[in-house]
């Protein structure tokens, strides 16, 4: 068994590990990237167990993040026995003041401690120690551990990010990234809820303030972090529209729209809710709702109403809005606008689930083919082959011309 891999059988191994071990085993200091022997009760026990330990209880410590900003972050940092704190430190430092969110400086904390983590398992106590093999090792042990694709290749993106940054601090060698690695991701459509799925959801929920967050989900299209954090300021009943001032995901501030029916949810709940919350939806005892209690309770109707081996989360949802648009004729440039797409091709996603019009030519043509109406085989269309012919040979002319002048 290698040290790049982590196996099944150490992992089965993690359960069983007592909560007192320590996972300290590097001693930091400002002038000082390389660590110093680990200590007694961690040596005892394989380099394997604990990094992995350490590893997986990283995201749950950097998600209970305290209210004070970056200095929280680093506090994180601080607690975790990885080497070259000082270099993260002053790299997550940078991309703080480059403006970047709170939420993706934690993620890049969790790819860089983990692969750092995964080098120090490997013997190295310093950066300088790094080769483009750790980032392989770092890919396939991602993959190993069952993440999705987009998963590896967005912390592999910010593991790039940092290791790039080292180089210009001339702290990392170049040769690391000397060739590019890229992560293949399925192209694949996105996951919309079928109509009938739809009036079953709808059909279950009893609540209140539940009905009304559902239906304007389905109604606007918005990401459920907008949504959870769209405040009753920034609703207009009367024109029943909402304003997002910066997007969640690409801070793209937008306006979108809602219907009759989630109107009249959203008075049914502004009539019990306290008006002392900003936040539309809150949760008991809190000013705001979280993910997770909005995940939750879409779980438990998802199950009322026979629906969780579906698949479906809040985000299809949004996917949801999007595929009823287009069937119902709405153009693709309007719906970026309302989806909050920089660009029309990511929008475009949901033509290829939604194109009426391949749908009618196919079964028209398949049609004239079960009827045995075709004319034999394929033919070469003679006047289109012709034009072809002459856009070939004035491409060939063109370029003789150019070489001549």
């Amino acid at each position: 068994m290698t040290t790049n891999r982590l196996s099944l059988e150490i992992q089965k191994h993690l359960t069983t590990i007592p909560q007192h071990i320590s996972t300290k085993g590097i001693s930091h200091s400002p002038n000082n990237t390389c660590g110093s022997i680990p200590d007694n009760r961690a040596a005892s026990y394989p380099p394997s167990i604990l990094i992995v330990k350490q590893t997986s209880q990283l995201k749950d410590r950097c998600n209970s993040l305290p209210t004070d900003g970056l200095s929280g972050i680093l506090m994180k940092l601080r607690k975790i026995e990885i080497p070259g704190k000082d270099h993260v430190e002053s790299y997550l430092r940078n991309q703080y003041r480059r403006n970047f969110r709170l939420n993706s400086i934690r993620n890049m904390l969790i790819a860089i401690a983990s692969f750092l983590a995964l080098v120090q398992q490997d013997g190295k106590g310093c950066l300088e120690e790094i080769t483009r093999a750790d980032l392989g090792a770092f890919i396939e042990h991602m993959q190993d551990r069952g993440l999705k694709a987009s998963t590896v290749r967005t912390r592999l993106e910010s593991l790039k990010a940092f290791i790039r940054y080292q180089v210009e601090k001339g702290v990392v060698s170049s040769d690391v990234l000397v060739k590019r690695m890229i992560i293949k991701v399925p192209d694949s459509l996105p996951k919309a809820m079928e109509m009938e799925d739809e009036a079953k959801l709808l059909s279950v929920i009893d609540d209140i303030r539940n009905r009304a967050m559902i239906l304007l989900l389905l109604r606007t299209g918005m990401r459920i972090g907008e949504l959870l954090n769209t405040k009753v300021c920034d609703v207009n009943l009367v024109e029943r529209k909402i304003e997002i001032w910066e997007a969640q995901k690409n801070r793209v501030g937008r306006v979108v729209y809602f219907s009759d029916d989630a109107r009249d949810a959203l008075k049914a709940w502004y009539q019990k809710r306290d008006p002392q919350k900003p936040f539309i939806f809150y949760g008991m005892g809190r000013d705001r709702l979280t993910y997770a209690g909005a995940r939750v309770m879409f779980c438990q109707y998802l199950q009322k109403a026979n629906l969780s081996h579906k698949g479906y989360t809040l985000h299809c949802l949004r996917h949801t809005n999007a595929s009823s648009l287009l069937n119902a004729g709405i153009p693709l440039e309007c719906l970026k606008e309302l989806l909050g797409h920089r660009s029309v091709e990511l929008t475009r996603r949901y033509a290829r689930l939604t194109n009426r019009t391949r749908e009618k030519e196919y079964f028209k043509a398949m049609g004239k083919i079960e009827r045995g109406e075709i004319d034999g085989y394929y033919k070469l269309d003679l006047e289109l082959q012709e034009i072809l012919e002459k856009k070939e040979l004035l491409c060939q002319n063109s370029k003789k011309l150019y070489e001549q002048s």
